[in-house]
């Protein structure tokens, strides 16, 4: 079984309040991109039951593969569904702890790949549910669709009208920022005005209506995002925000993107459209 796992952005990013099980409530429109990994696995007949081994080339994954939100996927349907033994390929392309949740997405395909292909017969809620298990925005990749996410970002409303982008252009400077330490620079402030609303506006009003919470304090500590930012308004994005907690900066296009590899030589650098 192959199947191509790919990124996402966050439109905005509302950190709404602390909630008693150490999460935040949040606001985001998820949209996904056509950035993908590359995931294959087979059966292993010769192995028991439970049993998983995953090979890892391409970017490099720090840390433990049991740790591995693929592993954790296999084994969350295994305890429930007994599944064979495989052996499992990553071909990892997505920066990982990037803010584009390429992890999340590899577990979340795995989820509903393994549920094809040993005939589980999960429904697409059921495999929400699991995702969700894996983590806070795994359930978004078994829709991969443009959605508004809120409370954890793992409940969803469908978006009406969502403009359609000709070219995303994403730049990762390899700076690695801490999750958790994200979080923690940040006090929630609740919205008067929410994010599912203010996504209805014209794009050209964005800039000065949408905001990522994050970087009101990552821009201070890594001013380079911020000039990332710059150089994509300044080359014509109508849009342009860090993605998630970062450290990827991505600019939306309306028409063509110009090439702007050269100004980000030793940055991850992608451009393409939307899924």
């Amino acid at each position: 079984m192959l199947c191509f796992p790919n990124a996402k952005i966050n439109i905005g990013l509302n950190i709404i309040s602390k909630r008693n099980d150490g999460y935040h409530n949040i606001e985001t429109v998820f949209l996904p991109v056509a950035l993908y990994d590359i995931l294959e696995f087979v059966p292993c007949p010769d192995k028991p039951s439970g049993f998983i081994e995953l090979n890892i080339t391409g970017i490099n994954i720090e840390g433990n593969n049991e740790n591995n939100l693929i592993c954790k996927a296999y084994h969350l349907l295994h305890s429930d569904f007994s599944l064979p033994a495989i052996t499992v390929h990553l071909h990892k392309i997505i920066p990982p702890g990037a803010g584009l949740g390429g992890g999340s997405s590899d577990g979340a395909f795995m989820l509903k790949h393994l549920n094809d292909y040993f005939h589980i017969g999960l429904q697409e809620e059921q495999l929400c549910h699991y995702a969700s298990v894996l983590g806070s925005d795994c359930a978004f990749f078994v829709k991969n669709h443009p959605l508004f996410a809120f409370e954890r970002g793992n409940l969803f409303r469908e978006i009406n009208q969502l403009p359609r982008f000709q070219e995303i252009i994403i730049v990762n400077p390899g700076i690695h920022i801490s999750t958790a330490k994200a979080y923690a620079g940040i006090q929630p402030e609740g919205r008067s005005i929410s994010l599912e609303s203010l996504i209805t506006h014209p794009v050209d009003k964005w800039k000065d209506m949408i905001t990522n919470d994050f970087e009101k304090t990552i821009l201070t500590e890594y001013p380079l995002i911020g000039e990332i930012k710059k150089v994509l308004y300044a080359s014509g994005a109508i849009y342009a925000s860090m993605s998630g907690s970062g450290s990827s900066v991505y600019g939306l296009f309306m028409c063509k993107a110009p090439d702007l590899k050269s100004k980000f030589p030793d940055y991850f650098y992608w451009s393409g459209p939307p899924v």
